[in-house]
């Protein structure tokens, strides 16, 4: 299968159909849609359709590819093996189990170097024969596959929605965004507005000899970063390649266009454009004489003042006006620092600086201007969150703003968003997405199935919780460890499943597997009726060995289903949610638990990382700071769908085109994969 048909299959549940032979195809049809079934998925009847016109040979290639692209996305292109056969049958209890496999051996110190333990200790087909077959119920989750156009048509229409995407995209995103941008040379998105996106367009642009989108000195250091294999956030210096002359000289003639006014933002990336001076020789190019002259801005020979430079001087000197006034030149700059202006005691000028601002504002920082002012109204404790989904928590100190202010401020953010919406026509929203959080930065989102931003949440069905996280080594033994952190509704009285207490009331544990040269899973199942916490987080902990982003696979989900199912630990069809795992920290907690007043339970998305140890990290020794964080983010107002259909529906017509908001993504428009799409420009 080739990477953009797999992207398009998995990014947008669309099967490409190419052909335009025709032949009779309805029997391996049948046997796909059969096969699909098998692991949660199906074809719409446009589908059906579709293939069965086309020859049967051609339905099996295609329908092999789709097979296994979908197998992937839910996380079945593995064998899930258990360490107890009979899980979550027959556990025993954790004092129990360690007493007999030391009964079984010599004592040693050492508890997981007993003979015996962290070890498969059957196939999986002895799994398979310990286990009744999987009874299928109208609950289990059905995925329908779409039919779509051909591969060019369906991998432009995603590489446009990536490419003009409002918000910063997960790295995953970014490197589909690459390969479209290559399958698709011909053609120009009108808008690129997130800069990151904007360095992966321009590398593949360069390599083919088209213009650039370029219109900072910034622009020019992110596609150098990005032609070098580099970080195009910046965040991490790149080390810069040798440049052929050619593009040299199409990188020195965008910075030689830049005005002089331009060359201010060099001091923010000084020694990397240093370095990447060192590689583009300006001095060889006397045809572009301001390039040269930026590259002395960064070397100290030529000296420029910054706009932050003097904003920081007039805040310091407690003339807040005057920042204001300088800030207005940057509007998005002057939006994002209006919290510490109001502090500073900027008042009525601060105010209509900010309005004067708002226009020229970008919709996602209004909208991220919206929710930090929200949750001003109800100050807890601050969490912070960096782009790799590292997370930490700290009390909230800053001085309260007036009430009166606040409301002034989110008023005139709601008719500054709402005039940049379109008429929707007829509205028609699935209740269900009002609570998915508005995703305004995807980079901590990894894709993959039934994923929502952090923050969203989500009703869970069924009578059985079962999580699940899968991994596999790549050149060292590599121990990740799943447990499970259980608090009550004031997310006090923690208790705990790991490998350290396999059993509760209502949690099991599948047992701890310490090695994974071909692949471990381990599962957690939890009896929901019987729960007697209402929060549950679960956690998969580095214990030894790889980091999320170093290991060959690492993934994450869950599965809910009836307790009279019976089945394999894993069986696709009852998979909800599965991501892969690439966060920086050593501990994951992709998402929360929380059962309600009514006593239905819910999801609440974090898709966050803990720092932890370099080794050992186990449940017990991040109970604090992990139910901390994780309150934290359950007690915010995130900025949903709902507020946007609030938005929309004041607007709405009730004429002319259907706009659907859903999570269904046979039912059309917009859905979460495309969520990106509803922010205003």
């Amino acid at each position: 299968m080739s990477s953009i048909e797999e992207l398009v299959i998995t990014r947008r549940l669309r099967v490409p159909v190419d052909s335009r032979a025709v032949g009779d195809g309805e029997a391996a049809t049948r046997q796909l849609d059969a096969a699909l079934l098998s692991v949660g998925f199906a074809c719409s009847p446009a589908l059906l359709l579709r293939l069965a016109g086309l020859p049967g040979e051609q339905v099996i290639d295609l329908g092999v590819r789709v097979l296994a692209a979908v197998r992937r996305l839910v996380g079945d292109h593995v064998r899930h093996n258990v360490y107890f056969v009979d899980f979550p049958a027959d556990v025993p209890e954790t004092v129990d189990f360690w007493a007999s496999l030391m009964r079984e051996t010599v004592p040693t110190f050492n508890l997981l170097d007993l003979p015996g333990y962290g070890r498969y200790q059957h196939t999986f087909a002895d799994l398979v024969t310990a286990h009744g077959e999987f009874v299928a119920t109208a609950g289990d989750r059905v995925t329908v596959l779409q039919v779509g156009g051909t591969l060019q048509d369906e991998a432009r229409e995603l590489y446009l929605s990536l490419a003009g995407s409002e918000v910063p995209l997960a790295a995953e995103d970014l490197a589909a965004l690459r390969m479209l941008a290559a399958f698709c040379p011909g053609e120009t998105p009108s808008r690129i507005p997130v800069r990151e996106n904007r360095a992966v367009v321009n590398e593949v642009r360069l390599a083919a000899g088209l213009p650039l989108a370029v219109d900072t000195v910034t622009d020019v250091l992110r596609l150098a970063c990005a032609c070098s294999g580099g970080d195009v956030t910046l965040v991490t210096p790149a080390r810069f390649r040798s440049f052929r002359r050619p593009e040299r000289r199409v990188l020195l003639a965008a910075l030689d266009a830049m005005k002089p006014s331009k060359h201010a933002d060099v001091l923010r990336h000084r020694e990397q454009w240093k370095r990447l001076g060192e590689r583009l020789h300006p001095h060889e190019y006397p045809q572009f004489p301001r390039a040269a002259e930026l590259f002395e801005v960064a070397r100290g020979v030529r000296q420029v003042r910054s706009i932050e430079g003097r904003v920081e001087l007039a805040l310091t000197a407690g003339r807040t006006e005057e920042a204001a006034g300088l800030l207005e030149r940057t509007p998005g700059a002057l939006l994002r620092r209006l919290d510490h202006l109001l502090r500073a005691g900027g008042g009525s000028a601060v105010l209509k600086a900010a309005e004067r601002a708002a226009p020229d504002v970008s919709g996602r920082v209004l909208l991220s201007l919206r929710e930090h002012l929200q949750n001003r109204l109800a100050p807890a404790d601050r969490t912070f969150t960096n782009r790799y989904g590292r997370a930490w928590t700290t009390a909230d100190t800053r001085q309260p703003l007036d009430e009166g202010i606040l409301a002034h401020v989110l008023a005139m953010l709601d008719a500054e968003i709402a005039s940049r919406l379109p008429d929707p026509g007829e509205l028609v929203v699935d209740p269900d997405v009002i609570d998915v959080a508005l995703p305004l930065s995807g980079k901590a989102v990894a894709p993959g199935l039934g994923m929502l931003p952090r923050g969203s949440v989500s009703r869970v069905d069924g009578e059985v919780l079962r999580f699940f996280v899968h991994w596999r080594e790549t050149s060292q033994r590599t121990d990740y460890d799943l447990s499970a952190l259980m608090l009550d509704a004031s997310f006090e009285r923690p208790t705990q499943i790991s490998w350290t207490n396999y059993r509760s009331s209502f949690a099991t544990y599948s047992g701890d597997l310490t090695e994974a040269p071909e692949g471990a899973s381990e599962f957690i199942d939890l009896k929901l009726g019987k729960a007697d916490k209402s929060v549950i987080i679960p956690q998969v902990n580095i214990y030894a060995g790889e980091e999320f982003n170093e290991a060959a696979e690492a993934f994450f989900g869950y599965m809910s289903r009836d307790s009279t199912q019976k089945g394999l630990p894993f069986e696709p069809r009852t998979v909800r949610a599965k991501s892969d795992l690439r966060g920086s920290g050593r501990i994951a907690l992709p998402l929360v638990f929380l059962r309600g007043d009514d006593g239905g339970w819910r999801a609440k998305w974090l898709h966050l990382y803990l720092r932890g140890y370099p080794s050992f990290n186990q449940v017990e020794g991040n109970r604090v700071s992990t139910s901390q964080l994780v309150r934290s983010i359950v007690e915010r107002r995130y900025l949903t769908v709902g507020y946007l259909v609030g938005l929309l529906r004041e607007k709405a017509s009730g004429q002319g085109q259907v706009t659907r908001i859903g999570l269904d993504p046979s039912a059309g428009g917009y859905t979460p994969s495309t969520l990106h799409e509803l922010i205003p420009a």
